[in-house]
C-alpha cells in the first residue's frame, strides 16, 4: 500500500460507516456490513471513516473489518466527539474517548484522526479542553498517522482555523454539485480555502446523504441527459472525484447494492467534461430557483428572535423538503440541528424575523411547514 494515502494519483471511493444496514430490531446488520466490507476491499478500495458518536459504528467496524482483515489492507479514520454535548467536558475526556475508540475498533493506531465538526460552535470547546494539543501529542506518540478535522461552517471560519492550525494534514468538507454555489453551505468557497492552504480534501456527503439519488422525475431526466450512462449517484460522485486535491470521496452506504453501484461508478472513474460540469451546476441553480426560498444566510432574522431558532438552517430544511422525494436524510439533519437548538415548532409567530428579512421571505409559514413535516 502507498505510504501517503492522502496524495494518490486519483480520487478513490471511501466507505463512510455512518449509515450502515440495520436489522429489524434497529441494530447494525453485521452480516451485510461484512459483505459490503469484503466487496469494497476486493474492488481495490481501502479507506473507512467512522466516528465515536456514530452509534455502534466503531464496534461494527471491528466485527466486520478489523477482526477479519489484515491491518495493512485498510486505512481507518475516526473522530474526537466534540459534536455531542456532554461527552467532552474536561481535558481528560480527550484521552478517555480517544482510547475508547481504539478499543472499540480493535486497532492500535488511527490512520486518520479528526476533530469532529470543527465549526464556530465547537472552536471554544476544543480550545478550552486542549484538544488540539492532545491530538498532536497522540500523533507524536504514533497513535495517529494523519491529523485533520471535519468542518461545517463558512469559508471565513475555515480560513481562520487553517491559519491557526497550519500543521493539519487534511480537512474533511461537505462537497456536492448542489451545494457548490449554495449560499448556505458555500462548498465552492470552502474548497478554494482548503486549496489555498494546500490541504488535501476528504469529501463527505457527495450524494448529500442520498438525496441526490432521490430527485424528482423531472430533474432525474435532466441528469440522464447530462450523462446517460451514469445514475444520479454516479454523476454526483464523478463531480467530486473530478476536483483537484481530493484523495477520497466518502459515501455513507447502507446496502450491498449501493456498495456495488458506487464501486462501479468509482472503479475507473472518468473526470467530468467541461460541458458536463457546466450542465450540472446549471441544473443545481435551476433546482434552487424552482424549489427554494431565496435565503441568503444573512442571519438578520436570528438577531431578534425571542426563541433563538436557527432560522436559516430550517429554511434549508424547508427547501430540501420541496426538492427531494426521500425525506429521511432531511429528517436526520433536522434532528441533528434540533438536538442542540430550539425546534421549528418553537416559533411564536411574533413576526420579528419577517420584519427584518431583506428577502421578505414567509418565514413563519416555512417554520410551520418544517415543524409539520419533521414532527416538531
Amino acid at each position: 500500500m502507498e505510504n501517503d494515502y492522502l496524495h494518490p494519483a486519483a480520487a478513490r471511493l471511501g466507505f463512510g460507516l455512518m449509515r450502515l444496514p440495520q436489522q429489524k430490531d434497529g441494530g447494525i446488520d453485521i452480516g451485510e456490513t461484512s459483505a459490503m466490507v469484503d466487496a469494497f476491499l476486493d474492488a481495490g478500495f481501502d479507506y473507512f471513516d467512522t466516528a465515536y458518536v456514530y452509534e455502534g459504528s466503531e464496534e461494527a467496524a471491528r466485527r466486520a473489518l478489523t477482526s477479519r482483515h489484515p491491518r495493512e489492507r485498510y486505512y481507518i479514520a475516526s473522530k474526537l466527539p466534540g459534536t455531542r454535548p456532554g461527552i467532552l467536558t474536561k481535558p481528560e475526556d480527550n484521552r478517555r474517548t480517544f482510547f475508547e475508540s481504539l478499543e472499540r475498533l480493535g486497532i492500535e493506531y488511527f490512520d486518520s484522526y479528526l476533530l469532529h465538526n470543527n465549526a464556530q460552535s465547537r472552536i471554544q470547546l476544543y480550545d478550552e479542553l486542549n484538544s488540539w494539543e492532545f491530538c498532536e501529542q497522540m500523533k507524536r506518540e504514533g497513535y495517529i498517522r494523519r491529523l485533520g478535522f471535519s468542518f461545517h461552517d463558512t469559508p471565513e471560519v475555515l480560513d481562520q482555523q487553517l491559519t491557526k492550525h497550519p500543521d493539519m494534514d487534511f480537512v474533511q468538507l461537505q462537497i456536492n454539485f448542489i451545494d457548490w454555489e449554495s449560499t448556505f453551505l458555500q462548498a465552492h468557497g470552502l474548497y478554494e480555502v482548503a486549496r489555498r492552504h494546500n490541504k488535501p480534501i476528504v469529501v463527505m456527503e457527495p450524494i448529500k446523504g442520498g438525496m441526490l439519488a432521490n430527485l424528482s422525475d423531472a430533474f432525474r431526466a435532466k441528469l440522464h441527459g447530462i450523462s446517460p450512462e451514469d445514475s444520479p449517484a454516479a454523476l454526483a460522485l464523478r463531480f467530486c472525484a473530478s476536483l483537484e486535491g481530493v484523495p477520497v470521496v466518502l459515501s455513507g452506504m447502507s446496502s450491498l447494492e449501493q456498495m456495488r453501484q458506487n464501486i462501479a461508478a468509482m472503479k475507473d472513474v472518468k473526470p467530468l467534461s467541461i460541458d458536463q460540469r457546466f450542465a450540472l451546476l446549471e441544473l443545481a441553480a435551476e433546482l434552487h430557483r424552482k424549489t427554494g426560498l431565496g435565503c441568503t444566510n444573512c442571519h438578520y432574522c436570528m438577531e431578534g428572535c425571542p426563541q433563538q431558532i436557527p432560522i436559516p438552517e430550517y429554511i434549508r430544511t424547508y427547501n430540501d423538503c420541496q426538492a427531494y422525494s426521500d425525506l429521511s436524510p432531511i429528517q436526520r439533519h433536522y434532528n441533528f440541528v434540533a438536538g442542540t437548538n430550539p425546534p421549528a415548532g418553537a416559533c411564536l409567530g411574533c413576526g420579528q424575523c419577517e420584519s427584518v428579512c431583506p428577502q421578505r421571505l414567509p418565514i413563519i409559514d416555512a417554520l410551520k411547514t418544517v415543524a409539520e413535516k419533521m414532527g416538531k
